[in-house]
């Protein structure tokens, strides 16, 4: 039988809830809680987007994970900079998560609407 892995977007998505305001502090014991529940996945938020997540990730390296894989979201590269250029993406890599969570934005991929929905949303994982 297939296992179920389950990837928890709380340290991200769920900050972003009216009235939610995470500490750094609050985001590495909620993480280290999620881990013990054995939560295979862990999205700990956006390196580069916003200097506490960018703090996040590098606390997060001390943390003693033994169920989990941390991930860092982010975007592909702007339209107007190269890969090699993009401060995004190389706070991505820098991160020092195990794992990313790309999202990409367009409105057509082989000239077929996305499935993923109007706004042309594509995501991705992609290990490190």
């Amino acid at each position: 039988m297939k296992k179920v892995k389950l990837y928890d977007t709380t340290l991200r998505d769920g900050a972003q809830q009216e009235g939610i305001s995470f500490t750094v502090s609050d985001k590495l014991k909620i993480a280290q809680k999620l881990d013990e529940l054995g939560i295979d996945y862990i999205e700990g938020g956006w390196p580069g987007a916003n200097p506490k997540d960018t703090e996040f990730f590098a606390r997060a390296r001390g943390l003693k994970l033994k169920n989990s894989v941390l991930v860092a979201f982010g975007s592909t590269r702007r339209v107007d900079v190269t890969v090699e250029e993009d401060t995004g993406l190389k706070s991505l890599v820098n991160s020092g998560a195990s794992a990313v969570n790309i999202v990409g934005r367009h409105p057509r991929i082989g000239g077929l609407p996305q499935s993923g929905g109007p706004d042309g949303l594509l995501r991705c994982r992609a290990l490190l």
